[in-house]
Protein backbone atom coordinates (compact mmCIF):
# COMPACT_ATOMS: atom_id res chain seq x y z
CA UNK A 1 0.00 0.00 0.00
CA UNK A 2 1.71 3.63 -1.17
CA UNK A 3 1.43 5.97 1.59
CA UNK A 4 3.34 8.96 -0.41
CA UNK A 5 5.93 9.79 -2.89
CA UNK A 6 8.11 12.75 -1.95
CA UNK A 7 11.44 14.42 -1.79
CA UNK A 8 13.90 13.55 0.48
CA UNK A 9 14.03 16.67 2.46
CA UNK A 10 10.60 17.09 2.80
CA UNK A 11 10.65 14.28 5.17
CA UNK A 12 13.49 14.68 7.17
CA UNK A 13 12.61 18.69 7.75
CA UNK A 14 9.50 17.25 9.78
CA UNK A 15 11.14 14.49 11.33
CA UNK A 16 14.03 16.55 12.39
CA UNK A 17 11.75 18.75 14.50
CA UNK A 18 10.21 15.96 16.55
CA UNK A 19 13.06 13.38 17.11
CA UNK A 20 15.02 15.50 19.52
CA UNK A 21 12.82 14.72 22.22
CA UNK A 22 12.99 10.64 21.69
CA UNK A 23 14.83 8.73 23.74
CA UNK A 24 17.47 6.22 22.89
CA UNK A 25 16.58 3.58 25.44
CA UNK A 26 12.56 3.95 26.73
CA UNK A 27 10.77 1.29 29.22
CA UNK A 28 8.28 1.56 26.41
CA UNK A 29 9.32 0.08 23.10
CA UNK A 30 6.84 2.55 20.90
CA UNK A 31 8.55 5.59 22.47
CA UNK A 32 11.14 5.23 20.80
CA UNK A 33 8.86 5.63 17.49
CA UNK A 34 7.35 8.45 15.54
CA UNK A 35 3.61 8.89 14.82
CA UNK A 36 3.06 9.02 11.28
CA UNK A 37 -0.49 10.17 10.31
CA UNK A 38 -1.21 10.71 6.53
CA UNK A 39 -4.66 12.30 5.61
CA UNK A 40 -4.77 13.57 2.13
CA UNK A 41 -1.74 15.48 1.17
CA UNK A 42 -1.10 16.38 4.86
CA UNK A 43 1.34 14.58 6.88
CA UNK A 44 1.85 15.10 10.75
CA UNK A 45 4.71 13.60 12.55
CA UNK A 46 4.42 13.21 16.50
CA UNK A 47 6.70 12.63 19.52
CA UNK A 48 6.51 12.26 22.62
CA UNK A 49 8.08 10.82 25.89
CA UNK A 50 5.36 11.32 27.99
CA UNK A 51 6.41 14.48 29.48
CA UNK A 52 6.93 16.33 26.13
CA UNK A 53 5.19 16.21 23.01
CA UNK A 54 5.98 17.57 19.62
CA UNK A 55 3.68 17.40 16.15
CA UNK A 56 4.40 18.78 13.06
CA UNK A 57 1.86 18.91 9.64
CA UNK A 58 2.93 19.43 6.36
CA UNK A 59 1.22 19.61 2.86
CA UNK A 60 1.93 19.03 -0.50
CA UNK A 61 2.93 15.20 -0.67
CA UNK A 62 1.75 13.77 -3.13
CA UNK A 63 -0.66 10.36 -4.17
CA UNK A 64 -0.75 7.40 -1.33
CA UNK A 65 -3.52 6.20 1.16
CA UNK A 66 -4.71 7.46 4.72
CA UNK A 67 -3.23 5.62 6.89
CA UNK A 68 -1.76 6.43 11.12
CA UNK A 69 1.31 4.01 11.55
CA UNK A 70 4.71 4.45 13.86
CA UNK A 71 8.18 3.62 12.83
CA UNK A 72 11.54 4.12 15.13
CA UNK A 73 12.14 7.84 14.74
CA UNK A 74 16.14 7.67 15.16
CA UNK A 75 16.11 4.45 12.73
CA UNK A 76 14.23 6.78 9.56
CA UNK A 77 16.35 9.92 10.50
CA UNK A 78 19.32 8.14 10.04
CA UNK A 79 18.59 7.05 6.74
CA UNK A 80 16.95 9.63 5.44
CA UNK A 81 20.41 11.33 6.72
CA UNK A 82 22.07 8.99 4.67
CA UNK A 83 20.19 9.28 1.18
CA UNK A 84 21.38 12.27 -1.33
CA UNK A 85 19.55 15.46 -0.83
CA UNK A 86 17.32 15.60 -4.08
CA UNK A 87 16.14 11.65 -3.49
CA UNK A 88 13.01 10.76 -4.19
CA UNK A 89 11.70 8.87 -1.85
CA UNK A 90 8.60 6.39 -1.26
CA UNK A 91 6.88 4.96 1.59
CA UNK A 92 4.83 2.28 1.01
CA UNK A 93 3.23 -0.41 4.11
CA UNK A 94 3.04 -4.05 3.68
CA UNK A 95 2.16 -6.14 6.52
CA UNK A 96 3.21 -4.15 9.58
CA UNK A 97 6.40 -2.95 7.73
CA UNK A 98 7.41 0.17 5.80
CA UNK A 99 9.08 0.37 2.75
CA UNK A 100 11.14 2.98 2.38
CA UNK A 101 12.41 3.24 -1.71
CA UNK A 102 14.83 5.63 -3.06
CA UNK A 103 16.38 4.83 -6.15
CA UNK A 104 18.23 1.76 -5.82
CA UNK A 105 18.11 2.07 -1.81
CA UNK A 106 15.58 0.06 -0.28
CA UNK A 107 15.00 -0.11 3.77
CA UNK A 108 12.26 -2.48 5.90
CA UNK A 109 11.21 -0.89 8.87
CA UNK A 110 9.13 -2.28 11.75
CA UNK A 111 6.05 -0.32 12.78
CA UNK A 112 3.86 -0.77 16.00
CA UNK A 113 -0.08 0.16 15.68
CA UNK A 114 -1.11 3.94 16.23
CA UNK A 115 -3.36 3.39 18.32
CA UNK A 116 -1.03 2.13 20.68
CA UNK A 117 0.79 5.25 20.28
CA UNK A 118 0.55 7.51 24.08
CA UNK A 119 -0.44 11.13 23.83
CA UNK A 120 -0.37 14.11 25.62
CA UNK A 121 -4.49 16.05 24.91
CA UNK A 122 -2.96 20.09 25.04
CA UNK A 123 -5.75 22.11 27.15
CA UNK A 124 -8.16 23.66 24.89
CA UNK A 125 -9.13 27.71 26.15
CA UNK A 126 -8.83 27.73 30.00
CA UNK A 127 -5.36 29.34 30.93
CA UNK A 128 -3.41 32.41 30.05
CA UNK A 129 -2.62 32.92 26.61
CA UNK A 130 0.72 34.71 25.69
CA UNK A 131 1.97 36.11 22.11
CA UNK A 132 5.70 37.37 21.95
CA UNK A 133 8.02 36.72 18.76
CA UNK A 134 10.01 33.79 18.26
CA UNK A 135 13.54 35.36 18.59
CA UNK A 136 12.66 37.68 21.38
CA UNK A 137 12.10 34.27 23.52
CA UNK A 138 14.61 32.70 21.97
CA UNK A 139 17.39 35.30 23.43
CA UNK A 140 15.88 35.53 26.53
CA UNK A 141 15.85 31.80 27.05
CA UNK A 142 19.54 32.26 26.46
CA UNK A 143 20.36 34.61 28.88
CA UNK A 144 18.78 32.29 31.74
CA UNK A 145 18.83 28.26 30.82
CA UNK A 146 22.59 27.97 31.47
CA UNK A 147 21.43 28.58 35.06
CA UNK A 148 18.55 25.82 35.34
CA UNK A 149 20.05 22.77 37.83
CA UNK A 150 20.75 19.18 36.70
CA UNK A 151 19.54 16.04 38.65
CA UNK A 152 19.03 18.22 41.40
CA UNK A 153 16.96 16.69 44.36
CA UNK A 154 15.13 20.31 44.54
CA UNK A 155 13.65 19.13 41.50
CA UNK A 156 12.02 22.76 40.82
CA UNK A 157 15.65 23.60 40.31
CA UNK A 158 15.92 21.43 37.27
CA UNK A 159 14.13 23.90 35.33
CA UNK A 160 13.33 27.43 34.56
CA UNK A 161 10.67 29.90 35.87
CA UNK A 162 8.11 31.80 33.57
CA UNK A 163 6.01 34.26 34.69
CA UNK A 164 3.53 36.85 32.92
CA UNK A 165 2.43 39.79 34.68
CA UNK A 166 0.69 42.23 32.73
CA UNK A 167 3.02 43.22 29.50
CA UNK A 168 5.79 42.07 30.83
CA UNK A 169 7.68 38.00 30.75
CA UNK A 170 10.27 37.42 33.21
CA UNK A 171 12.39 34.09 33.04
CA UNK A 172 14.54 33.12 36.49
CA UNK A 173 16.73 29.72 36.48
CA UNK A 174 19.19 29.22 39.31
CA UNK A 175 20.58 25.79 40.79
CA UNK A 176 21.28 27.82 44.36
CA UNK A 177 25.03 28.99 43.13
CA UNK A 178 23.96 31.38 40.66
CA UNK A 179 20.98 33.05 39.72
CA UNK A 180 19.67 34.65 35.86
CA UNK A 181 16.62 36.51 35.66
CA UNK A 182 15.53 37.92 32.36
CA UNK A 183 12.79 39.75 31.12
CA UNK A 184 10.76 41.20 27.99
CA UNK A 185 7.62 42.87 26.88
CA UNK A 186 4.78 40.71 25.66
CA UNK A 187 2.28 41.62 22.36
CA UNK A 188 -0.99 41.89 24.58
CA UNK A 189 -1.18 42.20 28.62
CA UNK A 190 -2.14 39.26 30.48
CA UNK A 191 -5.23 39.46 32.95
CA UNK A 192 -3.58 37.70 35.63
CA UNK A 193 -0.49 36.97 36.75
CA UNK A 194 0.43 33.60 35.87
CA UNK A 195 3.55 31.17 37.11
CA UNK A 196 5.19 28.41 35.53
CA UNK A 197 8.02 26.12 35.67
CA UNK A 198 9.14 24.34 32.61
CA UNK A 199 11.11 21.12 32.31
CA UNK A 200 14.68 21.29 31.47
CA UNK A 201 14.12 19.24 28.57
CA UNK A 202 11.80 21.38 27.65
CA UNK A 203 13.56 24.93 27.44
CA UNK A 204 16.41 22.75 25.61
CA UNK A 205 13.95 21.84 23.12
CA UNK A 206 12.30 25.11 22.94
CA UNK A 207 15.51 26.60 22.63
CA UNK A 208 16.77 24.53 19.68
CA UNK A 209 13.71 24.51 17.59
CA UNK A 210 12.42 28.45 18.07
CA UNK A 211 13.32 30.68 14.69
CA UNK A 212 15.53 33.90 14.55
CA UNK A 213 12.57 35.85 13.42
CA UNK A 214 9.46 37.89 14.69
CA UNK A 215 7.57 35.29 13.73
CA UNK A 216 4.87 34.58 16.44
CA UNK A 217 4.92 32.37 19.44
CA UNK A 218 2.01 31.41 21.13
CA UNK A 219 1.95 30.04 24.63
CA UNK A 220 -0.44 28.62 26.71
CA UNK A 221 -0.64 28.32 30.51
CA UNK A 222 -3.19 25.91 31.52
CA UNK A 223 -3.35 23.49 34.37
CA UNK A 224 -0.17 21.20 34.89
CA UNK A 225 0.44 21.63 31.21
CA UNK A 226 1.88 24.59 28.85
CA UNK A 227 1.60 24.80 25.07
CA UNK A 228 3.62 26.35 22.94
CA UNK A 229 2.62 27.08 18.96
CA UNK A 230 5.05 28.65 16.56
CA UNK A 231 5.29 27.99 12.85
CA UNK A 232 3.61 24.39 11.98
CA UNK A 233 5.20 23.15 15.40
CA UNK A 234 3.20 22.53 18.17
CA UNK A 235 4.92 21.69 21.45
CA UNK A 236 3.05 20.60 24.46
CA UNK A 237 4.62 19.94 28.09
CA UNK A 238 3.80 18.85 31.86
CA UNK A 239 5.40 21.41 33.96
CA UNK A 240 7.06 20.59 37.26
CA UNK A 241 4.71 20.78 39.73
CA UNK A 242 6.28 23.07 43.28
CA UNK A 243 7.71 26.27 44.63
CA UNK A 244 10.31 28.54 42.87
CA UNK A 245 12.39 30.16 45.17
CA UNK A 246 11.89 33.58 45.94
CA UNK A 247 14.02 35.25 43.53
CA UNK A 248 13.54 38.70 44.49
CA UNK A 249 15.34 38.08 47.98
CA UNK A 250 18.09 37.10 46.32
CA UNK A 251 18.95 39.95 43.67
CA UNK A 252 21.24 42.69 45.93
CA UNK A 253 20.09 46.10 45.77
CA UNK A 254 22.74 48.14 47.84
CA UNK A 255 25.94 47.06 46.23
CA UNK A 256 28.81 50.02 46.81
CA UNK A 257 31.50 48.97 44.64
CA UNK A 258 30.45 49.30 40.64
CA UNK A 259 32.74 48.26 37.81
CA UNK A 260 32.06 49.12 34.09
CA UNK A 261 33.87 45.84 32.13
CA UNK A 262 34.29 45.83 28.48
CA UNK A 263 32.62 42.04 28.14
CA UNK A 264 34.91 40.82 25.68
CA UNK A 265 38.45 41.45 27.04
CA UNK A 266 37.09 40.52 30.58
CA UNK A 267 35.58 37.14 28.67
CA UNK A 268 39.12 36.47 27.26
CA UNK A 269 41.05 36.60 30.35
CA UNK A 270 39.10 34.17 32.47
CA UNK A 271 39.14 31.84 29.73
CA UNK A 272 43.02 32.15 29.72
CA UNK A 273 42.61 31.88 33.65
CA UNK A 274 39.88 28.67 33.57
CA UNK A 275 43.19 27.05 31.59
CA UNK A 276 44.81 25.87 35.18
CA UNK A 277 42.21 25.61 37.18
CA UNK A 278 41.70 22.83 39.23
CA UNK A 279 39.30 20.75 37.71
CA UNK A 280 36.98 20.03 40.11
CA UNK A 281 36.48 23.30 42.24
CA UNK A 282 37.28 25.54 38.75
CA UNK A 283 37.93 28.32 40.87
CA UNK A 284 39.80 31.95 40.09
CA UNK A 285 40.13 34.91 42.59
CA UNK A 286 39.51 38.16 41.10
CA UNK A 287 41.43 41.27 42.66
CA UNK A 288 40.38 44.81 42.60
CA UNK A 289 42.57 47.40 43.37
CA UNK A 290 43.29 51.15 41.84
CA UNK A 291 42.74 50.91 38.46
CA UNK A 292 43.55 47.03 38.29
CA UNK A 293 41.45 43.80 37.74
CA UNK A 294 44.17 40.86 38.54
CA UNK A 295 42.40 37.45 37.96
CA UNK A 296 44.26 34.45 39.53
CA UNK A 297 44.10 30.97 39.20
CA UNK A 298 46.12 27.95 40.44
CA UNK A 299 45.63 23.73 40.56
CA UNK A 300 46.89 20.96 42.72
CA UNK A 301 50.09 20.98 40.56
CA UNK A 302 50.92 24.53 42.04
CA UNK A 303 50.88 25.98 38.78
CA UNK A 304 49.16 29.12 38.09
CA UNK A 305 47.92 31.37 35.72
CA UNK A 306 47.81 35.27 36.01
CA UNK A 307 45.69 37.90 34.15
CA UNK A 308 45.81 42.00 34.84
CA UNK A 309 42.83 44.26 32.77
CA UNK A 310 42.88 48.26 33.08
CA UNK A 311 39.94 49.46 34.91
CA UNK A 312 38.31 52.65 36.20
CA UNK A 313 37.97 51.47 40.01
CA UNK A 314 39.27 53.74 42.93
CA UNK A 315 38.56 52.14 46.38
CA UNK A 316 39.32 49.27 48.72
CA UNK A 317 41.22 46.24 47.97
CA UNK A 318 38.92 43.04 47.32
CA UNK A 319 39.70 39.62 46.91
CA UNK A 320 36.74 37.52 45.81
CA UNK A 321 37.13 34.04 44.23
CA UNK A 322 33.95 32.49 41.76
CA UNK A 323 33.67 29.40 39.80
CA UNK A 324 34.73 30.54 36.10
CA UNK A 325 32.21 28.23 34.52
CA UNK A 326 29.49 29.94 36.31
CA UNK A 327 31.16 33.43 34.97
CA UNK A 328 32.03 32.14 31.66
CA UNK A 329 28.21 31.13 31.15
CA UNK A 330 26.71 34.15 31.73
CA UNK A 331 29.65 36.65 29.52
CA UNK A 332 29.31 33.76 26.17
CA UNK A 333 25.33 34.73 26.81
CA UNK A 334 25.38 38.16 26.32
CA UNK A 335 25.93 40.18 23.62
CA UNK A 336 26.28 43.51 25.23
CA UNK A 337 29.59 45.35 24.52
CA UNK A 338 29.90 46.37 28.51
CA UNK A 339 28.53 44.95 31.50
CA UNK A 340 28.50 46.30 35.20
CA UNK A 341 29.49 44.26 37.89
CA UNK A 342 28.36 45.71 41.43
CA UNK A 343 30.55 43.71 44.31
CA UNK A 344 30.07 44.33 48.56
CA UNK A 345 32.72 42.18 50.17
CA UNK A 346 34.40 39.03 49.52
CA UNK A 347 32.00 37.15 51.10
CA UNK A 348 29.09 38.47 49.46
CA UNK A 349 26.94 37.54 46.05
CA UNK A 350 27.92 39.49 43.17
CA UNK A 351 25.58 41.02 40.52
CA UNK A 352 25.85 41.56 36.84
CA UNK A 353 23.98 43.83 35.03
CA UNK A 354 24.19 45.29 31.95
CA UNK A 355 24.32 49.51 31.69
CA UNK A 356 20.84 51.01 31.70
CA UNK A 357 18.64 48.02 31.24
CA UNK A 358 16.67 46.31 34.42
CA UNK A 359 15.39 43.62 32.03
CA UNK A 360 18.52 41.11 32.86
CA UNK A 361 20.21 40.19 36.42
CA UNK A 362 22.92 37.79 37.34
CA UNK A 363 23.23 36.90 40.72
CA UNK A 364 26.65 34.23 41.41
CA UNK A 365 27.84 33.29 44.93
CA UNK A 366 31.46 33.83 46.16
CA UNK A 367 33.79 30.91 46.57
CA UNK A 368 36.49 30.04 48.65
CA UNK A 369 39.73 29.35 46.89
Amino acid sequence: MLLLTTTRDALLAPLQSVAGIVEKRHTLPILSNVLIEKHADQLTMLATDIEIQIRTTTGGHIGGEDVAITVGARKLQDILRALPDSAEISLTLDDKRLTVKAGRSRFQLQTLPAADYPRLNPPEDAGARLSIGQRAFKRQLAQVAYAMAQQDIRYYLNGLLLIAEGSELRMVATDGHRLAYAASDLEAPVAQRTEAILPRKTVLELARQLADNDDPLEILLAGNQAVFRFGPIELVTKLIDGKFPDYERVIPTAHPKLINFARQPLLSALQRAAILTNEKFRGVRMVLEDGILRIVSTNAEQEEAQDELEIDYQGDKLDIGFNVTYLLDVLNNLSSETVDWRFNDGNSSALITLPGNEKFKYVVMPMRI
